[in-house]
């Protein structure tokens, strides 16, 4: 009995005090300081307008702007959007494209989310019903404690997408209130 009991200890030490490793954007983790990510940013090819705080280059094909967001002075979050607007027939196939490439990415889990039918009405649910579109998927890894979002977001009837990738320990979770 008291072998089984040392065992059973030892396996929960050793369960809750395994590290989790923050998600990762385009291999760099999100963790650390700004100015670090900023400059690794740089070195995958972007380019850096300290003016408005904001990153350009390209991602998964696509012209796009990078901001990297804080909490406490560490990085906590990616936020990509498309440089280029779209209109609702393009938002569309940009954002099916999306989730069929997250779900063939073998990293990744789908969350909630869906594809849009060629029938959706974006313009008018989003005008009228204030309906957001957004897909969330998490780490395949289980050792990966983050998540990946993305959302259609209009700017004056165009469209575009906006993605997240959040590192869920670095959040804010009330400490400053």
């Amino acid at each position: 009995m008291k072998k089984w009991t040392i065992c059973l200890i030892t396996f929960f030490i050793g369960y809750f005090s395994f590290a989790q490793n923050p998600i990762k954007f385009l291999g760099i983790p999100i963790d650390g300081t700004k100015t670090n990510m900023i400059s690794e940013l740089k070195k995958k090819g972007f380019v850096y307008d300290s003016d408005i705080d904001i990153l350009k280059g390209e991602f998964n094909g696509k012209d796009v702007y990078i901001s990297v967001v804080t909490n406490n002075n560490k990085v906590y979050r990616i936020f990509v959007s498309d440089v280029t607007t779209l209109n609702e027939t393009e938002i569309k196939v940009r954002f099916n494209q999306l989730f069929h490439q997250f779900l063939k990415n073998g990293k990744y889990d789908l969350l909630d989310g869906e594809t849009l039918s060629d029938e959706e009405k974006v313009a008018y649910e989003i005008a009228v019903n204030s309906k957001r579109y957004d897909v969330s998927f998490i780490p395949k890894d289980p050792t990966i404690h983050g998540i990946v979002w993305y959302i259609i977001a209009d700017y004056a009837g165009e469209y575009y997408i906006a993605m997240y990738y959040d590192n869920l320990d670095n959040q804010a979770d009330g400490e400053d209130l």
